[in-house]
């Protein structure tokens, strides 16, 4: 795998006022959110011919003070502009104050990662979530999730429900080509995808194996659906390699899944992907891979969320390379039969079967 990406040919002024934007991005992430949540941003937007300080204060019953340092640091950012005295919206500031993705990114980044971040050069060490320690004692997030704080699993499943959701309505015909009647969807969280398969085909049965208190609460949605006779689930550690998937499926679903696991486990995951489809069965996994990516955003999004995993999430996964994978796949005993990009905001769909 090479990583040839970036250079260094930025001039050394330059050079040093982005390293000064690194040294106090906390800060400033912080002055972006309040300027969004306070509503300073909201009403710029309303007003295009600008508002000064003072108006803004009195009409959002702040201090002059607060306002004036919030806005102060805007211009830093780029979010906002001065002309005469009065603020104006740019488009980064659009995008901060009306782009879903970017609501959910720094939600996610505030309510789930920001406290627990203080511990990254801890968790780096020890090859555990230190962070998640802000929330109590768990092994991963993902035995946390049904006892967080209810804004924490807010943001958590805003921030994991957006990238998946965004691509049901590509991958469902994918799926579909081969007229599955049985599909396991491991890691199924709270059945939203299960139930999106149930919807789409009356026939289908669908399994989803996760641990029992995110199927708590997939059973919860299921019922409200009108499924249960349809998408039933699986209680399991799917960190316990000693148990087996049940097997006869035609499809196992992986959707944003392996990504939570290190190395070692995704091939232990998809041996036993493999051994639980039919003879002509098959394991498709959608991912989103930083090499795979249309944007500079997309890319950079993403290694920051690798940096989730490692401090919050179990300390040992990331979002892979699609030649990780690859490489995984390899392991596993099966290959990649055809492969589905740009799927979504940002997936790709590999479909594998047995070597």
């Amino acid at each position: 795998m090479a990583y040839d990406f970036g250079n260094d040919k930025k001039s050394a002024y330059q050079a040093q006022f982005d390293a000064q934007k690194i040294a106090f991005a906390p800060i400033m992430f912080q002055a972006a959110r309040s300027l969004r949540n306070l509503g300073i941003l909201e009403l710029i937007r309303k007003n295009a011919d600008g508002l000064t300080i003072e108006e803004i204060a009195k009409e959002l019953k702040l201090s002059v003070y607060g306002v004036k340092v919030l806005l102060e640091a805007g211009l830093s950012l780029e979010v906002v502009y001065a002309k005469d005295h009065k603020f104006f919206l740019t488009k980064t500031g659009w995008f901060i104050l009306t782009d879903d993705l970017t609501k959910v990114n720094m939600d996610f980044t505030h309510d789930v990662n920001y406290l627990g971040f203080f511990e990254l050069e801890e968790s780096i060490k020890t090859g555990k979530p230190e962070g998640l320690k802000v929330f109590g004692e768990w092994s991963t997030v993902y035995e946390a999730l049904s006892q967080l704080p209810e804004k924490v699993r807010e943001s958590w499943f805003g921030f994991d429900h957006y990238y998946s959701d965004e691509s049901f309505p590509y991958v469902l015909p994918v799926l579909f080509e081969s007229n599955p009647k049985k599909i396991m969807d491991v890691g199924g969280n709270t059945g939203k995808f299960s139930i999106k398969c149930a919807q789409y085909n009356p026939d289908v049965k669908v399994t989803i194996l996760d641990l029992p208190g995110q199927l708590a609460d997939a059973y919860k949605n299921i019922e409200n659906h009108g499924f249960s006779d349809r998408i039933d689930g699986f209680p399991i550690n799917l960190l316990d390699h000693s148990i087996a998937y049940p097997k006869g499926y035609d499809i196992v679903w992986m959707s944003q899944f392996l990504d939570c696991f290190s190395q070692e486990d995704i091939v232990e995951l998809l041996k036993k992907a493999k051994a639980a489809i039919n003879e002509n069965g098959a394991v498709y996994i959608m991912e989103t891979y930083w090499d795979n990516q249309k944007t500079d955003a997309g890319r950079y999004s993403l290694v920051a969320t690798s940096l989730y995993f490692t401090c919050i999430a179990n300390g040992c996964s990331q979002m892979y390379h699609t030649q990780d994978m690859l490489n995984l796949i390899e392991k596993a005993g099966m290959k990649v039969e055809k492969t589905y990009n740009n799927i979504g905001v940002s997936h790709t769909v590999l479909k594998c079967v047995a070597k």
